[in-house]
């Protein structure tokens, strides 16, 4: 488990502070606005769908190293998803963040969506970890802002 703690702590730091798929996206055909007013994070996410599926994945925003690096991991997986799989991811992340990884021991499985298994042992950030995710699911929805309260 210590490599996973320090795989956790290399991925944060590294998509914290080098977010990926950062900035705005050109031509985006649904966006949502997410807040966590507890601790000020906010970012926009921007998709471009097609057929169904996320073509492209952006977002900007400000927020601690948690909160942009469950973006920046999050924008890249969901690209050529269907919106039913990026529910089924959501809810995936939402166990693993709020129960941890007792609940889901495949770890392959899970890519590299296990490494934010540790959140759960701090309940104060599973918002911040939480916020992208629920904005995207947001956006698929239709709905243009969401907040963590």
């Amino acid at each position: 488990m210590s490599d996973l703690n320090d795989l956790y702590q290399e991925v944060i730091l590294d998509h914290g502070k080098r977010p990926r798929n950062f900035g705005p996206l050109e031509g985006a055909t649904a966006s949502a606005e997410g807040l966590n007013p507890l601790c000020g994070d906010h970012l926009i996410l921007q998709l471009k769908m097609a057929d169904g599926r996320v073509q492209e994945a952006r977002f900007t925003g400000t927020g601690c190293a948690i909160s942009r690096a469950s973006a920046s991991v999050m924008t890249g997986l969901v690209k050529g998803k269907s919106a039913a799989e990026v529910e089924a991811m959501s809810e995936v992340f939402h166990t693993l963040v709020t129960e941890g990884l007792g609940t889901n021991p495949d770890l392959e499985a899970l890519g590299k969506l296990a490494v934010f298994g540790g959140v759960h042992e701090f309940p104060t950030r599973v918002k911040c970890a939480s916020l992208a995710w629920h904005t995207l699911r947001s956006a698929l929805q239709g709905k243009t802002t969401v907040s963590t309260e």
